[in-house]
């Protein structure tokens, strides 16, 4: 070959493989901007069952009904604990709250040792944000973290849009943490948005009183603002043309703020609900009744982006689950037929900050709770009863306030018993038979070999995931920092201390 003509054939190599070493960047932001986005929109201390798409007739929900509709929606989903920071903590790390340290109390902190989601999605070409409250309440800078363990906070979804436009269009997940329906309710809401409180069905395990009933409507006016928050979020979804490839999860963190609900381990504390819109990939809509945890979305969404799941994520991917299409006759499980979840310290509401521990085994028919402590208040210390609602009984709190004025009520004392009395070591519930879980059948006859079994399951199940109270090793949460020093000495409202003959000031610290 003439050498002139190899020196063309030369150049021409290295000016080829210079345009595609120019076009890398190019090729590479084009895959990545079909990476699937993720839009978590999480309400606040919100049962499961409050929910238009869950059968609620009351309350009007027809944007979250509206994404059931196109997508999945989960009937047996749960958070990993009653409480507000651990529940949150596991979701971010998918992992159970014992194996979270200080993770597993409110108003803790979260250790940096233990990776969560969006940093990991970040690491990986994601942009992250969050809006309200994110991880918390808790002290993330105690932990050495400079951010919330949420992501970058942004004061709305739009600007965080706009954002992502501006450094290129990466792809990105974005949680929106709604405040509602968290208390304190405006008293009088519900009638004013037009919710009949005669029409609403109160659970067993509430008094069916006036003060009861005007307190849930209150608490669904307050979910149907979250629904315009979701409506609201999908609109501008649409607007910038990113609803198709974005996955969708509307869920809450616990159950709703209401005796036996927020630091309870009972369905009205932990069940939840769960919904999932994928437009681009869930072309068949459907209902899964397997049990789910809300620790299950943070593999989940690694997953979708491509990435390895780590191996100390306890929680599994959903993504079978969302694949599956209409699901009701399927076998497909994640967790053997049966979730576990925990409680450690809620508030600061006893003395010497001393927490409620229990641990608890859901399956499709049954509950099963050890309380750890039984000589504890498992509601706080008496008058106040601070892990129930209300903690400082510092703003309104219809129900909680009725029950205890009228906790000897031939109507009520059965009612404030099983909401604020002491509970014994073991708890086994028979959903079949109690929905309300009112009838508490540990030790009794014909159910004594089905708690030995959940009793047996639970306790290897937090061998082999390293719960210290399982392990018997050095148990941390009693005296663990919490970071909210107003609840120590808690002062109640006025309308509170006249109307219970309550003091101006508790001491926990004494």
């Amino acid at each position: 070959m003439p050498q002139g003509r190899k020196a063309v054939i030369f150049i021409s190599f290295i000016i080829v493989s210079g345009l595609a070493l120019l076009l890398l960047p190019v090729m590479s932001f084009t895959r990545q901007q079909k990476r699937t986005n993720i839009l978590l929109i999480m309400s606040d201390n919100h049962s499961w069952n409050h929910v238009g798409a869950y059968g609620d007739k009351i309350v009007k929900t027809p944007n979250i009904d509206k994404l059931a509709s196109q997508g999945i929606r989960f009937t047996h989903a749960f958070c990993a604990s009653p409480s507000c920071t651990p529940a949150r903590a596991a979701l971010l790390t998918g992992q159970e709250v014992w194996r979270l340290k200080d993770g597993a109390n409110l108003w803790g902190t979260l250790p940096a040792e233990f990776k969560v989601y969006p940093d990991l999605l970040e690491e990986n070409g994601y942009q992250t944000g969050y809006e309200g409250k994110g991880w918390g309440p808790g002290n993330y800078q105690a932990a050495g973290r400079k951010r919330n363990p949420g992501g970058d906070l942004y004061k709305s979804f739009e600007s965080f849009l706009s954002a992502n436009k501006a450094s290129g269009g990466k792809p990105w997940t974005y949680w929106f943490s709604s405040k509602d329906p968290h208390r304190p309710y405006e008293v009088g809401s519900g009638k004013r948005a037009g919710i009949d409180p005669d029409r609403i069905k109160v659970p067993a395990y509430l008094p069916d009183h006036a003060e009861v009933r005007g307190d849930i409507a209150d608490y669904y006016a307050a979910i149907q603002h979250f629904d315009r928050q979701v409506g609201e979020l999908i609109r501008q979804l649409k607007a910038v043309g990113e609803y198709e490839n974005t996955l969708i999860v509307v869920c809450s963190d616990n159950g709703w703020q209401m005796p036996r609900g927020l630091a309870n381990l009972y369905d009205f504390g932990t069940r939840v609900p769960l919904i999932i819109a994928w437009p681009e990939r869930i072309k068949t809509p459907g209902i899964v009744d397997e049990l789910v945890s809300l620790n299950d979305l943070a593999p989940t969404f690694l997953q979708i982006a491509g990435l390895e799941i780590p191996r100390d994520m306890t929680a599994k991917s959903i993504v079978p689950l969302l694949e599956r299409g209409k699901t009701k006759d399927s076998k497909l499980t994640l967790h053997d037929d049966f979730i576990v979840m925990a409680r450690e310290r809620h508030a600061f509401v006893r003395q010497n900050g001393l927490g409620y521990p229990a641990r608890a085994i859901r399956t499709r028919r049954y509950l099963f709770i050890r309380n750890y402590e039984p000589d504890r208040w498992p509601a706080g210390d008496p008058p106040l009863y601070g892990d129930l609602d209300a903690h400082m009984l510092h703003y309104p709190a219809p129900t909680k306030l009725f029950m205890l004025k009228n906790k000897d009520e031939n109507t009520v004392k059965p009612l404030f018993d099983i909401g604020f009395a002491r509970r014994p070591v073991y708890e086994l519930y028979d959903l079949h038979k109690d929905p309300d879980q009112l009838k508490n059948v540990a030790g009794k006859p014909g159910y004594q070999t089905i708690q030995n079994e959940l009793s047996q399951k639970m306790e290897e199940y937090l061998t082999n995931t390293k719960d210290p109270r399982a392990l018997h090793t050095a148990i941390i949460w009693d005296t663990a920092p919490y970071y909210n020093d107003r609840d120590k000495k808690p002062r109640p409202g006025k309308h509170a201390i006249e109307l219970l003959n309550l003091k101006e000031e508790y001491d926990y610290l004494k």
